[in-house]
């Protein structure tokens, strides 16, 4: 089974993809993990990324593209694999085309996460992190024992910047305007699925299954 999961910021695409991964033992291709394990192994494309990085620039798509070619073709996808953030951009939707085409594979299902702007700002405005051992919580669905305080080594709880209600509306219509593009492109290919983003974890995996079944990959 090959999977592209599309979605804006907190639609639960992550949470899916490491769920389905182990369901069916496939490989969970999160371009940022993917990215930062590069960077660990020091790594050609990993050197290359993490100077761009120290010098505050973007990951340009060219590594991106390389560093994911590099996860499609190992023996981690031999039974498949989930791509999670990727692609972002309509020349990395062809790209993907190109290199899957390259290895004489197809994807079987691009699912778009359709999730409602105040259940994004819920989810990621509620997330708190522990500066000192990073340990992450949720103020409603992983709270810490002690509010405000880290259950493991009693530091007190930040909040992102990028969590804040007003950075997360900048960051969902950024994605808006990127997505349209890619979304067309699946349409016409016929591989796209819409699913409800706004579902709780279990009632959004029951529902995945049941698609996956009807489209004869179970």
């Amino acid at each position: 089974m090959r999977l592209v999961l599309l979605g804006p910021p907190g639609a639960g695409k992550g949470t899916q993809a490491v769920v389905l991964s182990e369901r069916f033992n496939i490989y969970h291709i999160s371009t940022g993990d993917i990215l930062r394990e590069e960077v660990k192994e020091g790594s050609p494309l990993g050197l290359k990324a993490k100077q761009i990085m120290q010098q505050g620039g973007l990951v340009p798509d060219e590594i991106i593209i390389q560093i994911v070619e590099k996860a499609i073709n190992s023996k981690k996808s031999t039974n498949g694999f989930i791509l999670d953030g990727f692609p972002r951009t309509l020349a990395q939707a062809e790209q993907l085309d190109k290199m899957l085409s390259n290895s004489d594979k197809n994807l079987d299902l691009v699912l778009d996460f359709e999730t409602s702007t105040p259940v994004i700002i819920e989810r990621l405005s509620g997330r708190r992190i522990c500066p000192s051992c990073g340990a992450g919580y949720h103020v409603k669905n992983i709270p810490p024992k002690v509010e405000g305080i880290c259950d493991n080594c009693n530091s007190k709880l930040s909040q992102r910047d990028d969590d804040r209600p007003e950075t997360i509306k900048k960051r969902i219509d950024l994605y808006q305007k990127s997505i349209s593009s890619i979304i067309d492109y699946y349409k016409k290919k016929g591989l796209l699925k819409t699913v409800s983003g706004d579902l709780e974890v279990d009632a959004l995996y029951k529902v995945l299954i049941e698609m996956f079944k009807n489209n004869g990959l179970t």
